[in-house]
């Protein structure tokens, strides 16, 4: 009778220590996911933080260089009516703020200020999501509504500085086939081309092309081939004949 009660004992206490066991995992399993919570609210807010002060700091600077560009433009104007006014201003001055501020403020970044503001003299016209390498860019283009037409693809397609200079240098504006007006939303034959160019791929040129040697050669540079295809194309896994 005493050994049933003490097997029955220990059955007892061993149930109480697994239930012990089982609660204090439970335990260690809920403050895991506390702390897992917890590390992700506090990265998401620095994140955000950091793309927010980004973001703050791009548009000052923008904003900086523009006004700079302003007041070069104006003086210029000015300047052209006192005898002795050139190009020994933009230099002076280049040399003077590279004294105070250091680096940054060469000849060169001066006359980029002005091309900045001559290219984009209203400032609610500047997107300042974009950044000073492709105002740079921009401001180097005469032609007005060629202009506008690579602004407007960096801001919806999200070109970056390199994807608009590459853009530029295949002449992207000229090879679409329809733009749109003034004001007019962009329509998916906008994003048509004609020629396309995968310079990229590194095929020879030749006035055929097996499609397995192209389709190889996309899926190995299928980045730069959506960006060339234009907004709203997106690749499928799979073959089903380029032309399918």
């Amino acid at each position: 009778m005493v050994l049933g009660l003490d097997a029955n004992r220990r059955a007892v206490l061993r149930t109480v220590r697994g239930m012990s066991s089982g609660e204090e995992s439970k335990k260690k399993g809920h403050m895991k996911s506390i702390e897992n919570t917890l590390l992700v609210s506090v990265r998401s807010i620095i994140e955000r933080a950091r793309k927010h002060v980004h973001s703050v700091a791009n548009a000052v600077l923008l904003e900086s260089y523009w006004q700079i560009g302003k007041l070069i433009m104006e003086d210029e104007q000015a300047g052209l009516q006192r005898a002795g006014y050139g190009k020994g201003t933009l230099k002076k001055l280049s040399q003077q703020l590279t004294m105070e501020f250091g680096k940054g403020f060469d000849e060169r970044n001066p006359n980029n200020m002005r091309a900045f503001y001559l290219a984009f003299p209203i400032w609610d016209a500047v997107r300042t999501e974009l950044s000073w390498t492709h105002y740079r860019i921009l401001s180097r283009l005469a032609d007005p509504s060629k202009r506008e037409h690579y602004l407007g693809h960096c801001g919806h397609v999200g070109w970056d500085s390199r994807t608009l200079q590459r853009n530029i240098n295949s002449m992207y504006f000229e090879r679409a086939i329809s733009l749109p007006a003034k004001d007019e939303p962009q329509q998916p034959v906008h994003h048509i081309k004609d020629p396309y160019i995968f310079e990229f791929l590194n095929i020879p040129v030749a006035p055929k092309i097996r499609e397995g040697s192209l389709e190889s050669s996309i899926i190995d540079h299928l980045k730069h081939f959506l960006l060339e295809l234009g907004k709203g194309f997106a690749w499928s896994m799979g073959s089903r004949g380029m032309d399918g």
